[in-house]
């Protein structure tokens, strides 16, 4: 028997001029871009729908700069958890939104809020694994994540989060799993070069280790002043097979939209019994220091 769900995706770039707009004006001119495709995905009957990393503002690491702390927010008190609570309930879709989380004044955290399809917050999600190289000044901007890994029970199933720079660690992809993750949702911001490559190995190797689906979001353009490289879009699902069914453009502002038959779990699990044959008595060298 098939567990449809019709699923979708939004990369954007930056609005034109963003170089030379405040944070607040990025955030409410990127918030209004995203409501148009909710929009969009509402009537094409998407019943559930992640954004990329950050997803109103730009991806403002490769500075250290402190102006960019004006756009953080409480999570779910906060405008941007409720305005997506709204459009959740308006559409019936579970909305998978990826923000940047205030904790109380000088602490801060890079988020997704997960909503039901009722408009009803489930919890979130706070990045774990946080980068500190060139181009990538993460620690600056975030505290790294403290919720462990959760899954949630969503309207369309059971639905966790991992944030960019955490795909690299195949152990939380794993703990999702464990968890009892259908499908996984990866927002990202990841520029061309060798991560593009990875970009196209990593997700899918977590969806066939753990027998889950993946829903991998990057944006797209190239963003000023910063000139770190040109995010490559190419969002995408893969499957619990590894394989990658369906792609978005490199380069445009898009909505991705697929099926996702969740029985696929179940026969793939049956058939590669991943789960059945781990052996965590003889894994514990890898969680030392």
């Amino acid at each position: 028997m098939s567990q449809i769900v019709k699923a979708g995706l939004i990369q954007m770039a930056q609005p034109e001029g963003a170089q030379d707009m405040t944070p607040a004006a990025i955030r409410d001119a990127m918030i209004a871009a995203h409501l148009k495709l909710i929009d969009e995905a509402g009537k094409k009957g998407v019943q559930v729908l992640c954004m990329q990393e950050l997803f109103y503002g730009p991806y403002f690491c490769p500075s250290q700069d402190s102006k960019w702390y004006s756009i953080t927010e409480a999570v779910p008190d906060g405008p941007t958890t409720r305005l997506m609570q709204e459009y959740a309930r308006k559409h019936n879709m579970v909305l998978v939104v990826p923000l940047y989380e205030q904790e109380m004044r000088g602490v801060y955290y890079n988020t997704a809020a997960v909503i039901d399809a009722d408009g009803k917050y489930l919890g979130k999600y706070r990045k774990t694994h946080i980068p500190q190289v060139k181009g990538f000044w993460e620690k600056f901007f975030f505290r790294p994540g403290n919720l462990g890994y959760p899954v949630f029970d969503t309207a369309v199933g059971k639905v966790g989060v991992y944030i960019c720079y955490d795909r690299h660690f195949p152990e939380g992809a794993r703990a999702l799993g464990l968890n009892g993750a259908e499908i996984v949702f990866n927002p990202s911001a990841t520029v061309a070069g060798l991560s593009e490559y990875l970009w196209q190995l990593e997700q899918p190797a977590h969806a066939a280790a753990n027998g889950y689906f993946v829903g991998a979001i990057n944006r797209v353009g190239e963003e000023k002043p910063w000139g770190i490289g040109k995010f490559y879009g190419q969002s995408y699902f893969a499957n619990p097979k590894g394989q990658i069914i369906a792609k978005a453009s490199r380069d445009n502002d898009e909505l991705l939209i697929h099926d996702l038959d969740l029985e696929e779990i179940t026969q793939i699990r049956d058939l590669w019994q991943f789960y059945r044959d781990r052996r965590p008595d003889a894994y514990g060298d890898l969680v030392r220091p």
